[in-house]
């Protein structure tokens, strides 16, 4: 480079309206993923810390902080608003814990409703007593620095899925699902046949279904060869 970089750049979150965040709140990530094409969950390697305390929903913050520093998760502690989700990108370095049951408190006590990255945290068993849900690649005691640079409120791409600030982070036990704003609308409302088609399914399967319809057609049909 020949410059070196800004510590920090930061640029203002633009939030979705909280009756989208509302109403996605509490979906199953895999009927949100029905909702898009099958896409948008993070990747399976950025886990629950806790599988018990798993679930949020709310907008993205979004950070990007280097590998091996935590500077920007502290700007984005400064920027975020109680609801938010911290989404940090931090090129999957493994080497380092991108933070600690401490900063992890100060989120909590900041009304942030959860931190999702593909970096490592340390201090399991504090950040699990802060009651702040964390989604996480791995643990590692090694401890990084705060000198940056890093990013706040800037798209970033994590677990395989691009993240702007204001796109709906929705997690449960099966993982993190990303919710771009601008479509935001459009799953609320697929959501409700999606919602549907899974509690009809699911009452005839109790009642002992052993063939979906679409599948005993199928396999009577020209597509099927049999040899």
């Amino acid at each position: 480079m020949i410059e070196d970089p800004p510590i920090l750049t930061v640029k203002g979150i633009d939030r979705p309206p909280r009756q989208l965040v509302q109403a996605l709140a509490g979906a199953q990530t895999g009927h949100l993923v029905d909702c898009m094409a099958g896409r948008g969950a993070l990747s399976h390697r950025i886990k629950p810390l806790d599988a018990k305390n798993a679930v949020f929903c709310g907008p993205a913050v979004t950070a990007f902080a280097y590998p091996a520093d935590n500077l920007a998760v502290f700007a984005a502690l400064a920027e975020a608003e109680p609801g938010d989700v911290v989404v940090v990108a931090h090129d999957a370095f493994e080497h380092t814990a991108l933070t600690g049951d401490l900063l992890c408190g100060m989120l909590k006590n900041k009304g942030i409703a959860g931190l999702v990255t593909d970096g490592m945290v340390r201090d399991v068993a504090g950040i699990v007593a802060t009651g702040l849900p964390v989604f996480c690649a791995g643990v590692t005691p090694n401890s990084p620095a705060k000198t940056g640079p890093g990013t706040v409120g800037l798209p970033v791409t994590l677990g395989g899925v691009h993240v702007a600030s204001g796109d709906i982070v929705v997690s449960d036990a099966d993982g993190v699902v990303i919710v771009p704003q601008a479509r935001a609308a459009e799953v609320v409302e697929t959501l409700k046949a999606v919602r549907a088609a899974e509690t009809s399914l699911e009452a005839k399967v109790k009642g002992g279904l052993t063939l979906p319809d679409w599948l005993k057609e199928m396999m009577a049909s020209p597509k099927v060869k049999r040899v």
